[in-house]
């Protein structure tokens, strides 16, 4: 029985953390960033390129703009794997519950006995 809360403790106390850690998440962006040669130019051009209402967009993002627009997208990145995180945890803590409520069943089953 000990075992149990164990568990539960484990992964609520894991998820919590990843809670408090999207909580501290700054501005963040959707979409691909990707370089292009510019005819006539020696600096590249940048498009952010992305999903809305099921068709593909694509914007110009300008130079001075890119490394802010790069850490949006690490941002995001994050977030992503976070979200993954909180999940994983959460359906653990529902695998471990239905597991304890089979043995909880069987032990009052054999108790009866």
């Amino acid at each position: 029985m000990k075992n149990k809360s164990v568990t539960t403790n484990r992964h609520t106390a894991r998820r919590q953390a990843a809670l408090r850690r999207l909580g501290q998440i700054g501005p963040f962006l959707e979409g691909s960033l990707c370089s292009f040669q510019r005819p006539g130019c020696a600096t590249p051009g940048w498009h952010l390129t992305f999903k809305q209402r099921a068709k593909t967009r694509t914007v110009y993002v300008p130079l001075d703009l890119v490394p802010e627009v790069k850490q949006w997208n690490r941002t995001h990145k994050q977030l992503k794997k976070l979200i993954r995180e909180v999940s994983r945890h959460s359906l653990a803590i529902i695998h471990s519950h239905v597991a304890n409520q089979r043995a909880a069943s069987r032990s009052r089953a054999l108790t009866r006995r």
